[in-house]
């Protein structure tokens, strides 16, 4: 006992030190926001770097599907020697981003006009493939000093009046014509920040507004437009060859934009007062139910112990009644010990992995311009949380009597995550089919493959052997060798429509959040509330316990002592109430029609509500399992 305590200690404090310096070589690996700006001095190059296209982001969604800066049909100009792809991060990869260098040849304070790039043919097939682009509203998204390139729109509703900076900007538009317009001339316009002291120049911003003029006029302002009536815009045909010539002018701008606030104009929310409003309303509502919740509980708990009690302290017997006649049975193994014990221990996994992430994003270590470092550190922690899955899986499976140990221990470290990393590669399949952009490269797959046996792997085994070497939990009440009959039971406490209504409060805590996460995932828009879902992660911890709780003792109220799965699953059903809303923000919000879209689309919510019913199900689990502990060791039983 005293050895393998010692054990436990020891690879307590090798964890913990491993963990500390992971995070602090994150800390120096990812881009903080505010540490290293890039300084530059008058004619110095600034690159501009090309990123995959995607579905328009401040219109109406027709696809899911993001292409490839450099593919062939599209027919943008290319450097002369060749294009050359840009390191990108895990997350940055697995999020769609194609990074890649560009002809744009860009120098600081020196302005240009209509300056020629090339003209390339456009073919009739390749029209029609770039017309149907134009037509699903596909942005063309660059990068200058790091910073995405956007353009200026209209707001809408009460910001009407208002001008909002969107990324990215609009690869053509149809304006009522029956052939869309292609725009194959660009305004870059760039705001720099003078440094006076040290005689420096630091970009802050960057729009674009792109046109679409054919026979543009080198060395013009906007391409020789000016002097004309009325210009003519470059369609292609999708009968015959095109010819289209890319021009761009660039113009520079002195502001007083501080290099480290240069990220605001893209964060500005529209209408933030409905986001504020909602998120309150939600926190209040919730708060208000989980606190009636916790006060009918622990009252209702509080005469039911002191009743049991003096019961024991009389002597006449008496028959017990109420949650008192299931002691017998309470602690009764449940049916599928194996698959329990190892599904909670993935939710923890998923549990802990998701605080950590938020709690760094909250505090402002994932800055946006640090491209994918958001997935990257979820899959960091992920990885190390292996340890935790693998030791609570087996402490689990040894307490319910289980004794296949090998199992257990194979099945924590595999099943789950090869669920999830199974249907991840079947979606890819839909990207490379659809020739996207999206679709991971076999590298990173390989890499994602050696993270998971490599290091997650070896840690849930780690932690399955301390799991098994700890002694067995033991229970307050020993379970009967004969099984009570459970009488039957009202519609609302039967199995389904108890779940169904224990997962309802949760999802109220989130949905509203989730609008916006989806908006920001979706729509291509950078999330950044982290403060927010920081404390709303916080209130869906609360519900999900409180919630299961309150079900638990109603359903032993009832002499149902069958809680084991159903705690995981009342908390859990939550996901079902989010994978409905998913499809009610396809039908309301959406306008995908592809079928490679609409299985992605499905493909990833399904995946998304997986790991949110294994996460919640094991907040239910715990909170459940210490709440039983809790009431039946505090009452005296023969």
């Amino acid at each position: 006992m005293a050895g393998s305590t010692r054990r436990w200690n020891t690879l307590t404090r090798v964890a913990a030190l491993a963990l500390v310096g992971t995070i602090t070589t994150l800390s120096h690996a990812f881009y903080l926001p505010g540490v290293a700006p890039t300084d530059y001095h008058d004619s110095d190059a600034v690159p501009l770097m090309v990123n995959a296209l995607t579905p328009g982001s401040d219109s109406e969604l027709k696809s899911v599907i993001p292409y490839d800066y450099y593919d062939s049909m599209f027919h943008f100009c290319k450097p002369k020697d060749g294009e050359h792809a840009q390191a990108e991060s895990l997350g940055s990869i697995l999020f769609g981003d194609r990074i890649w260098d560009s002809p744009y040849k860009i120098n600081m304070l020196q302005p240009k006009l209509c300056e020629k790039l090339c003209d390339v043919d456009v073919s009739a097939e390749e029209s029609k493939f770039i017309n149907n682009r134009i037509k699903e509203n596909y942005a063309v998204n660059w990068l200058i000093d790091g910073l995405p390139v956007g353009h200026v729109r209209q707001g809408t509703g009460k910001d009407r009046d208002k001008l909002l900076y969107s990324i990215g900007f609009p690869l053509g538009s149809e304006e009522d014509q029956v052939t869309p317009i292609l725009h194959n001339h660009y305004e870059i316009a760039i705001d720099y920040h003078h440094n006076r002291q040290k005689d420096t120049l630091r970009v802050v911003g960057v729009t674009v507004r792109p046109y679409s003029i054919d026979n543009a006029v080198e060395g013009s302002e906007l391409c020789g437009t000016k002097e004309q009536e009325q210009v003519a815009s470059v369609t292609l045909s999708e009968q015959r060859t095109s010819k289209v010539t890319y021009t761009y002018s660039v113009t520079w701008k002195e502001a007083e934009t501080a290099w480290a606030t240069r990220w605001d104009k893209y964060l500005l929310v529209g209408e933030p007062r409905i986001h504020w409003f909602s998120l309150v309303n939600s926190i209040i509502i919730v708060l208000f139910l989980t606190g009636m919740v916790a006060m009918v509980l622990l009252r209702a708990l509080h005469k039911d112990i002191s009743r049991y009690n003096q019961q024991e302290a009389q002597e006449d017997f008496q028959e017990d009644f109420g949650w008192k006649l299931v002691h017998g049975d309470i602690f009764r193994p449940p049916p599928y010990p194996m698959l329990l014990s190892i599904i909670v221990g993935n939710g923890s996994q998923m549990f802990l992995m998701a605080s950590v992430t938020i709690l760094f994003a909250a505090l402002g270590f994932l800055s946006p311009s640090n491209r994918g470092s958001l997935a990257t550190v979820m899959i960091v922690f992920y990885m190390f949380f292996g340890v935790v899955a693998g030791f609570i899986s087996a402490r689990l499976y040894k307490m319910f009597g289980g004794e296949a140990w090998k199992r257990n221990v194979v099945g924590t470290a595999f099943l789950f995550p090869s669920v999830i990393f199974g249907a991840f590669i079947a979606l890819n399949f839909f990207l490379i089919g659809a020739n996207s952009s999206g679709a991971v490269p076999f590298g990173t797959i390989l890499g994602l493959t050696a993270l998971w046996f490599l290091v997650s792997t070896p840690l849930s085994v780690i932690g399955s052997y301390l799991g098994f070497q700890r002694p067995k939990i033991e229970t307050p009440v020993r379970a009967n060798q004969i099984p009570r009959q459970i009488p039957d039971q009202v519609f609302y406490l039967r199995p389904i429509p108890s779940m169904m209504i224990g997962g309802i409060l949760p999802f109220g805590a989130i949905f509203i959040e989730l609008y916006f996460i989806l908006n920001s995932i979706w729509f291509h828009k950078i999330y950044y509330v982290f403060g927010f879902l920081f404390l709303v992660f916080g209130i869906l911890i609360l519900t999900c316990a409180e919630v299961t709780i309150l079900m638990c003792y109603f359903h032993l109220c009832a002499e149902d002592y069958h809680w084991w799965w159903r705690a995981f699953f009342t908390s859990g059903a939550s996901a079902i109430y989010i994978f409905l809303y998913s499809i009610m923000y396809y039908f309301t919000t959406l306008q995908i029609k592809s079928f490679t879209s609409v299985v992605l689309y499905f493909g990833w919510t399904a995946i998304m509500s997986v790991l949110f019913f294994v996460l919640s199900g094991a907040i239910g689990f715990f909170s459940t399992f210490f709440f039983v502990r809790k009431i039946y060791g505090s009452i005296k039983i023969d």
